[in-house]
């Protein structure tokens, strides 16, 4: 067996903020409604995101998680500035095509704002058609860096893979070793290759990968990561398969073979790493009560008063309602290039604590943390071993 090391799990798996009176600067407080006079007309707001399919699971944490976010940006009134916010929603059911074609219909009727999704892949193509028919388009839980500055009409309210790698860079020592992602043979699985790549490759990683195609037996996959003789396994993984990924490479000895480094996925998942959830060191996106802000506070105060409970992409979703928020409060609502400018350099308290909208790519900067596990009962959950500065794990720049 070779040595052990803290071990992580690099995840797709997903803060909110206040808004200002006039700059793309935030405060604690919500906006609210804006005040007496006439009422402004409706804005319209299309939101794609995944009600069934794979990423169900993710779906419903975002979904709740934006009626918290809108909740707290208008003060409780669902108005922005007196226009009311109408949220119009689509399942995607992680298909890319029926997500495209949902987006033309709201685009068609006049919509210039979307939100969503979690699928890496749909989040690519709903940036496409952002740029083509000039809209805002807002991502959810994707953490594709493929749409990070990919035109001027994307952005983002959570995390992107490049953050994640930077995360797990922060505790582990790769120089000289050997480094094999398992993953996901899609847009996020792939992304986190080249992730892994330009991060731990640049500090001296040599980096291989093993992606599995969508519906096939996991066994081969794992006995084809250990015949390349790993020092290191970076596992990429999301959705409904997870936990028969994780059986699969306890019952080939993956575990035994090499440390395996991950990212803390959603609650569901807190159990699927078996005896070796002890020896496991995570990076991690979010759990609740990873920030302790005020913010995340009043958060999961809402969610859990609405009868659910926060998980790993309530933040991206409440973050979603407060950029809804800043774009209309400060851009109008149906003006796209003068929400851009509202959203461009924006700086708010989340959940997650300061978070700022990179004016030049639109990356979302954010603390992210490292966390481990712990048994209490039968159980297991997540603790906080340290933060890590957003600007420690901000993806490069890009021009």
């Amino acid at each position: 067996m070779k040595d052990t090391k803290k071990f992580l799990m690099v995840a797709v798996m997903a803060t909110g903020l206040a808004l200002s009176a006039c700059a793309p600067t935030g405060s604690a407080a919500p906006a609210g409604s804006g005040g007496a006079g006439n009422a402004a007309e409706p804005v319209n707001v299309g939101i794609i995101y995944s009600k069934t399919g794979p990423l169900a699971a993710y779906g419903a944490t975002y979904y709740e998680g934006l009626q918290a976010g809108i909740d707290y940006a208008t003060g409780g009134t669902g108005e922005i500035n007196g226009a009311k916010i109408n949220l119009t929603y689509a399942d995607d059911a992680g298909d890319p095509d029926k997500a495209v074609t949902a987006a033309k219909d709201m685009i068609g009727k006049g919509y210039k704002i979307i939100g969503g999704t979690a699928s890496s892949g749909i989040a690519v193509k709903l940036a496409e058609q952002a740029q083509q028919n000039k809209i805002l388009y807002i991502s959810g839980a994707a953490a594709t860096d493929a749409i990070q500055g990919v035109n001027k009409y994307t952005f983002r309210s959570g995390r992107q893979s490049l953050q994640d790698v930077a995360t797990a860079g922060t505790f582990i020592d790769t120089k000289g070793k050997k480094v094999v992602v398992f993953a996901q043979d899609n847009a996020f699985g792939q992304g986190n290759v080249a992730a892994v790549k330009a991060v731990l490759g640049a500090k001296g990683a040599t980096v291989d990968s093993v992606l599995v195609p969508e519906n096939q037996e996991l066994t081969p996959f794992a006995r084809q990561l250990l015949d390349t003789k790993p020092d290191m396994v970076f596992v990429a993984w999301a959705g409904a398969t997870t936990g028969s990924m994780w059986q699969a490479l306890s019952q080939q000895g993956v575990f035994d073979a090499a440390p395996v480094v991950t990212g803390l996925g959603d609650a569901s998942s807190f159990g699927a790493y078996g005896p070796a959830s002890s020896k496991i060191s995570f990076l991690s996106h979010y759990f609740p009560g990873a920030s302790g802000t005020e913010v995340e506070k009043k958060m999961i105060a809402t969610v859990e008063k609405a009868g659910h409970k926060p998980d790993l992409f309530t933040p991206d979703g409440f973050v979603l309602g407060q950029l809804i928020a800043q774009a209309i409060k400060e851009g109008g609502g149906t003006d796209p290039d003068a929400m851009v400018k509202a959203l461009e350099g924006f700086s708010f308290d989340g959940p997650k604590g300061k978070q700022t909208v990179r004016a030049s790519d639109h990356a979302l900067i954010q603390d992210m943390y490292q966390a481990k596990l712990a048994k209490k009962g039968d159980t297991w959950i997540p603790e906080l071993v340290k933060a890590i500065p957003g600007e420690t794990v901000a993806p490069p720049e890009k021009k």
